[in-house]
């Protein structure tokens, strides 16, 4: 989720422009129509959570695409797509994650040799990691028991309150640059105020559920996935400012592409999937955190 503190400036060296409290009032609507429909999918699980995670992706993909046509040829985005779609299927059939990341692998592998055999632009084989990675993560995680709906609902309470949080104590306190040659409206003070605020959803979602692994290890995970999440904020806009655009589209009223609401998350995603997965194992990582 992007730290959205007054929205990433353009390309250009001007000032970031302010959001109206017309356009908050958007955002805030969009956003919670977007988390009405995420969460109700997320608990239903199985097939209908498969679903949102490829329409997710493919949007992203699907942007990521655009933003990078000026560098890659034409040839080099039709093999990625089928390719990409490829993952997608396998995705949506549910297949074991060993099958899935193989499948998305080779699609990679395929499109890096065509890049290097060509000298093409690795645009497009970026964009197949960036898009499928997180997607396999946010599915295999959420599986299909009690864990792993606790483990993806801790994930998007970190993510969300990292957002908001930043985003006010941003606004609110102001102070030095965080990055101010990739994303010129992000401060220090709203970094570690969206971390202060993941740190205490991870917490409260815990707290609630129940952990396997102790509230202190919680807090550092949650502290940990937040940071991870707005380091995928600032890579996104990195990207963003590459191809010299401000928004990846403006597929959501007040958002702007589904690469801007989710940037965090994905990259979230995978640190937490990893993690899991090192504790016990790819096909239930979220029994690392809590128990079945």
């Amino acid at each position: 989720m992007s730290q959205g503190e007054s929205g990433d400036a353009g390309p250009g060296p001007g000032a970031p422009k302010r959001r109206t409290p017309g356009n908050l009032q958007l955002r805030v609507a969009s956003a919670l129509v977007l988390a009405a429909v995420v969460l109700a999918l997320t608990y239903l699980g199985g097939a209908a959570f498969r679903v949102l995670v490829a329409a997710v992706i493919v949007a992203v993909f699907a942007e990521w695409t655009v933003m990078a046509r000026p560098r890659a040829d034409r040839t080099t985005r039709w093999l990625a797509a089928p390719l990409f779609a490829l993952v997608v299927v396998v995705l949506l059939f549910g297949a074991g994650p060993a099958l899935a990341f193989g499948v998305l692998a080779a699609a990679v592998v395929v499109s890096l040799v065509y890049a290097l055999v060509r000298r093409r632009d690795y645009w497009m084989v970026t964009a197949l990691a960036y898009a499928g990675v997180p997607g396999l993560a946010l599915v295999y995680l959420r599986g299909a028991d009690a864990p792993g709906l606790v483990a993806v609902l801790l994930l998007f309470a970190v993510v969300w309150a990292t957002d908001t949080l930043a985003y006010f104590s941003g606004r609110g306190l102001g102070g030095p640059k965080l990055a101010p040659r990739v994303s010129p409206s992000k401060t220090w003070s709203g970094a570690v105020g969206g971390a202060l605020g993941g740190m205490a959803a991870g917490l409260a979602v815990a707290l609630i559920a129940g952990s396997g692994v102790g509230l202190p290890a919680i807090a550092v995970l949650a502290l940990g996935l937040s940071v991870v999440a707005q380091f995928g904020d600032l890579f996104e806009s990195a990207v963003k400012r590459r191809h010299g655009v401000k928004d990846s589209s403006h597929l959501i009223p007040g958002h702007g592409g589904m690469m801007d609401r989710v940037d965090g998350l994905l990259a979230s995603a995978v640190a937490l999937y990893v993690v899991g997965a090192l504790l016990s194992g790819p096909q239930t990582p979220a029994h690392g955190f809590f128990a079945p």
